[in-house]
């Protein structure tokens, strides 16, 4: 499974931006997608999950409220809408997915990472 991340770029305080992750590959393996990110000299965070039907997410405490995460499986598809950007979201942001399912917020659980773009939030 291949995994790739796009729609970053510079966005001011108060906007919104929207990125996709495609995956190509064995994507009926896929259950879980999840986005991650991580700012400058920061561990690696969760974002969002969601379920392989797409009716189950999970969000940081961080991100409740201002981001929706979505999955298009005919096009084998994750999005990450992020709205309300504050300038503590800039990161590069990674999409994620795993092979067990579940909702989860570690990354040990994921198998398969896209290889990041990086969102930048300007005050």
């Amino acid at each position: 499974v291949q995994l790739q991340a796009s729609g970053g770029g510079v966005v001011q305080a108060g906007g919104s931006l929207r990125l996709p992750c495609a995956a190509s590959g064995r994507t009926s393996s896929i259950y879980t997608m999840g986005w991650f990110r991580q700012a400058p000299k920061k561990e690696r965070e969760f974002v969002a999950a969601v379920s392989r039907s797409g009716s189950s997410t999970y969000y940081s405490d961080s991100v409740k409220g201002r981001f929706t995460i979505s999955r298009d499986n005919a096009k084998n598809t994750v999005y990450l809408q992020m709205n309300s950007l504050n300038p503590e979201d800039t990161a590069v942001y990674y999409c994620a997915a795993n092979t067990l399912g579940g909702l989860s917020s570690y990354r040990s659980t994921y198998d398969y990472w896209g290889q990041g773009t990086l969102v930048t939030v300007s005050s």
